[in-house]
């Protein structure tokens, strides 16, 4: 296993890799020295609607495990249940059906984990439809989430939701809505995918206060560049994130017993991944340890 030097076990979102066979990806990350990915269930990859799926992901469990490489399921695929809507449909969708469409997309991603021994299963509330009161839709979020809990509490996989800008939950606060509306579950099974770029986007925080304050619930970590107010995944370097204080609070988290990856997300810059790929260990491995970060 590869040891960065933060300590941390970085990775790559295959949806920043979408141009290449996942097989290619897969090697390519591995040559690169990460520490394994995060991986999108979609059309390109690992289809979870197409046939043979059981196969098809016993197959790639024994990919990763020859390559070294760990795995968080994410499941931010924009077209994969609707070629028509962005993310549609959502959790919140005013169609029960529809709603239930996305269910048992998050109930085919918990099997899938578990047969990849992945460390958590990623998802995301949707955008709140149109004429819908918010306590409408966080009834729905809480109802179409409840199988999913359940699921993933007998696979053993836990359940790692991120607060996305524009969404229903789209920041801490409202995870903990949610966990209050769902009765607190245990911490191992309802969870946080944190985003570092999404908390400089919108949280009143600074991104390092946001891993502390989110570090009981995390299962899933994702890096990139941001800039304030804006939400627009950016390489590193191109947008305003202090990165060492970032890498210290995740340092801080690591030695603290956290196991899961924290994961590059670039979804719009497949078409220089392989490059972006090189060049966001590199910057990572670059920034100044916990070590080096000037005192306080």
């Amino acid at each position: 296993m590869t040891h960065q030097p933060h300590g941390l076990r970085l990775g790559y979102g295959t949806n920043g890799l979408t141009d290449l066979r996942l097989d290619d990806a897969l090697a390519l990350l591995a040559d690169l020295g990460y520490d394994g990915v995060g991986l999108t269930l979609d059309h390109m990859h690992l289809d979870p609607l197409a046939p043979d799926l059981p196969a098809r992901t016993a197959r790639l469990a024994r990919r990763l495990g020859s390559l070294g490489l760990g795995v968080t399921v994410e499941t931010g695929a924009r077209y994969v249940l609707d070629p028509r809507r962005k993310h549609g449909p959502s959790l919140l969708d005013p169609d029960p059906d529809a709603r239930a469409a996305r269910t048992d997309l998050l109930l085919r991603a918990v099997r899938v984990a578990a047969d990849l021994g992945a460390h958590a299963v990623h998802c995301f509330s949707g955008v709140t439809p149109a004429a819908t009161p918010e306590s409408t839709a966080w009834k729905r979020l809480a109802s179409s989430l409840t199988p999913v809990l359940e699921a993933a509490d007998s696979a053993g996989i836990p359940l790692a939701v991120e607060p996305e800008p524009g969404h229903l939950l789209a920041t801490l606060h409202d995870f903990h809505t949610l966990r209050g509306l769902l009765g607190d579950p245990d911490p191992r099974l309802l969870g946080l995918t944190l985003d570092i770029g999404h908390c400089q986007c919108l949280e009143s925080a600074s991104p390092a206060d946001c891993v502390r304050a989110a570090a009981p619930w995390l299962h899933h970590i994702q890096i990139e560049d941001m800039r304030r107010g804006v939400h627009e995944h950016l390489p590193f370097g191109d947008g305003e994130i202090d990165f060492p204080p970032v890498l210290t609070a995740l340092a801080e988290l690591t030695a603290a017993g956290y196991p899961g990856l924290t994961v590059v997300e670039l979804p719009r810059h497949s078409h220089a991944g392989p490059e972006l790929a090189r060049s966001s260990l590199s910057f990572l491995r670059d920034q100044p340890t916990p070590r080096e970060a000037p005192a306080c």
